[in-house]
């Protein structure tokens, strides 16, 4: 058992934040890779790429949106509560190194994984630009923590609530123009990673993007999570998560990740029934 001790909504009800206590995988994890969680014995496995790691607390913290069955699931686990499984590290981290400057670039949840990567790569004597993009001001999470650790710090959000209106990559477009980076890491849903590295690619500015196929092992043996990138098929679980956004093909992995959205929605229906009954259940009581 996996204890929570830190548990946070970043957004109400939508964005959760679990410090989970894992003393082993917090000495051993490092900025890109991910682990593994299971609610109860019985439940689905979810990978999740660690937002961050304390090893002298023995703690590895995730961040994830509530959009299905397991995900609400894990958003009931509350302080003192804990996860029936988590395993990890998995995947290969993040070839830290300095190259210069690195754009790095987080949508959505996808800047909880940015968050360790680009605090690395700062570390390592880069400097960094971040670009953060978010629908609205309550869904621009960590931004505190990203302006921090960057040199420059630019939000975009749809709605202008906060930062500048409109998406990361109008905020790219001008950098590549002004002030070529040596390197982009662009970590995000899957249609702003491909616009991304479809406006690197004209100048050959190598980017890094984290993609979160269909996964089930996480070792590599169920094939769930295989992409393509350039002429090979790649097993993000061991091969990645992270790998050249001038070579994934982005439309094969999109499609890939729509294959179980009907059963997804009914698991999630289900769910919500047996939430439903249970609570009238206890309100007769």
């Amino acid at each position: 058992m996996f204890k929570v001790v830190r548990r946070e909504e970043l957004v109400p009800s939508s964005v959760i934040l679990h410090e989970i206590e894992a003393p082993r995988i917090a000495r051993k994890a490092r900025p890109g890779q991910f682990v593994i969680l299971k609610a109860t014995e019985t439940g689905e496995r979810i990978p999740l790429t660690m937002a961050d790691t304390d090893p002298d607390a023995g703690t590895v913290t995730v961040i994830f949106m509530v959009v299905g069955k397991s995900t609400s699931l894990f958003a009931t686990l509350h302080e003192g509560d804990a996860y029936s499984e988590l395993i990890g590290p998995l995947g290969r981290p993040t070839d830290i190194e300095k190259v210069g400057h690195v754009v790095c670039m987080g949508g959505g949840t996808g800047i909880a994984v940015l968050h360790p990567i680009a605090r690395a790569m700062k570390n390592a004597g880069n400097r960094v630009t971040t670009i953060l993009g978010a629908r609205n001001v309550d869904f621009m999470i960590l931004k505190e923590r990203m302006n921090a650790l960057s040199d420059t710090f630019i939000a975009m959000s749809d709605d202008g609530s906060t930062g500048r209106k409109g998406f990361v990559t109008d905020a790219l477009k001008e950098i590549l123009t002004t002030d070529k980076p040596d390197l982009v890491v662009a970590i995000g849903p899957v249609p702003m990673m491909k616009a991304v590295s479809e406006l690197t690619r004209p100048d050959e500015v190598h980017t890094l993007v984290s993609l979160n196929p269909v996964m089930v092992d996480g070792t590599g043996m169920c094939g769930g999570c295989r992409v393509t990138v350039g002429d090979e098929i790649k097993f993000a679980c061991v091969d990645g998560p992270e790998f050249d956004g001038h070579k994934v093909d982005f439309d094969g992995l999109a499609q890939r990740l729509q294959a179980y959205k009907n059963v997804e929605a009914k698991a999630m229906e289900d769910h919500r029934c047996r939430m439903e009954a249970q609570a009238t259940t206890l309100e007769q009581e």
